[in-house]
């Protein structure tokens, strides 16, 4: 069972708490580790799969076969996932989902950014403490795993106190509190002094979140600790800039703490796009050099590996889990087929040339690169009439069926909007044609063989 006094804890972090940066930060000394905020809904329509080549477990997302919540063994007894909801039911429901591949689940009741309070999330729950304690109880009683909660402060002592003494009441095991309110930003002064004052009266370990300008250092961790009175600190923006605040022995250069993260990003087929926004912050200012400008220009997980001397382990591990049955995205099924999966749809007509090619967004740096983009130009330079698209709706994913010369050709997958379900379709005209090569179109999974 998850124990969470005297410990030092990477806080949850959009886009930032993802599976490499997890463990980075448990390699550089963290004691646990808290995923991104996960709507509930979201993680409601995923299917749990378990991933024999990276050896993860993966929840994923069955309207685009994209990765929801990725998780490893390595991470288990110490991985909290933290959940955005609104409803103790559907909380209790991927409470249910995911409890066996973590170790705690946390409530997001401090978020204070409009997507989450217009949907009676994050910190919406600070006014509704009754609803708050139903969701708690509800998942305290039905789940075999540590539950918790995060949350902002109030202007005052009494105020927070009142609100964490019924929070407390459900039977969670720890409570974060960030010391600052809702209408807070960073730029304004964590209340170390509130959080000490209610931290003092609290039966259970209370997490101290809010002090990233004042930790430059390990040792600033604990001059923190001491002033929030708390039993443990939990690290937000600070180990975003540099993860490895987590070492006792020091901080690392700022260029050995991405090569590490960016080894991670390759081992667990991090999605490309993510892994530029995790560096990106780590570089900050950084940007502007010219390392940094080149690294902006960057579109594929190769291009930025090649920036730190990665590109060819980067390569190589492609190679490798592309041999071994990983490609770019999973296939999925719109629910609305799942029980006609023998019924002809329109576009799998017998003159249909139907080839399973998914078309990868992060493959392409520039528009005229674009599939559809050089299939137009393929018919204006060999006076062909222009592509005709038709394009068909399910539930929320497209396919699409392109005409040229009189031959219409389609991909397997299912899109999650128009514009990539026709590049989907451009881009096996274009293999069909010879226009792009098929064996590299294999070599970067956007074919399966």
């Amino acid at each position: 069972m998850l124990d969470y006094s005297e410990k030092i804890i990477l806080a949850p972090m959009v886009r930032v708490g993802t599976l490499p940066m997890r463990l980075l930060a448990l390699d550089y000394g963290a004691d646990i580790v808290y995923s991104e905020e996960l709507i509930d809904w979201k993680l409601l329509r995923s299917i749990r799969r378990e991933n024999d080549v990276l050896g993860t477990v993966d929840f994923i997302d069955k309207t685009d076969g994209t990765v929801i919540f990725r998780t490893c063994n390595r991470e288990k007894k110490c991985v909290v996932l933290q959940l955005g909801t609104c409803d103790a039911e559907r909380a209790l429901k991927v409470g249910k989902m995911v409890e066996k591949d973590i170790a705690g689940l946390d409530i997001n009741m401090g978020c204070p950014k409009k997507f989450s309070i217009l949907g009676g999330m994050g910190a919406a729950l600070l006014q509704q403490p009754e609803k708050a304690q139903n969701i708690l109880v509800t998942l305290v009683k039905g789940l075999t795993i540590p539950v918790t909660c995060k949350i902002r402060i109030f202007p005052t002592i009494d105020e927070t106190y009142a609100l964490c003494k019924k929070l407390v009441s459900t039977g969670i095991s720890a409570i974060a509190i960030h010391g600052r309110t809702k209408d807070e930003r960073p730029q304004h002064m964590n209340h170390s002094d509130i959080v000490q004052a209610v931290a003092k009266q609290l039966t259970i370990p209370v997490i101290a979140n809010g002090g990233s300008k004042e930790i430059e250092k390990y040792s600033d961790i604990f001059k923190f600790k001491k002033e929030t009175g708390c039993s443990s600190v939990m690290i937000a923006r600070a180990a975003e800039w540099n993860c490895s605040i987590f070492r006792k022995q020091g901080l690392l250069p700022i260029d050995d703490v991405i090569k590490a993260y960016l080894k991670y990003a390759i081992d667990y087929d991090n999605a490309p796009s993510n892994t530029k926004y995790c560096v990106q912050n780590i570089l900050r200012e950084l940007q502007e050099t010219p390392k940094g400008k080149l690294f902006l220009e960057a579109q594929t997980l190769e291009q930025i590996c090649s920036l730190w001397e990665m590109d060819d382990y980067c390569r190589t591990k492609r190679k490798e889990y592309l041999d071994r049955g990983i490609q770019g995205r999973f296939q999925v099924i719109p629910t609305s087929l799942e029980d006609r999966k023998g019924v002809k749809r329109k576009f799998e007509e017998d003159d249909v040339f139907v080839l399973q090619c998914a078309f990868l967004r992060n493959s392409y740096m520039h528009d005229l690169e674009l599939p559809k983009s050089r299939l137009l130009k393929w018919t204006k330079d060999n006076r062909k009439n222009i592509p005709i698209y038709h394009t068909e709706q399910e539930d929320k994913l497209f396919r699409s069926v392109v005409l040229v010369n009189g031959k219409k050709y389609s991909s397997s997958f299912w899109e999650k909007n128009k514009k990539w379900a026709e590049q989907g379709a451009a881009l096996v005209c274009l293999c069909s044609l010879g226009v792009v090569d098929r064996e590299k179109l294999e070599k970067d999974g956007s074919i399966i063989k």
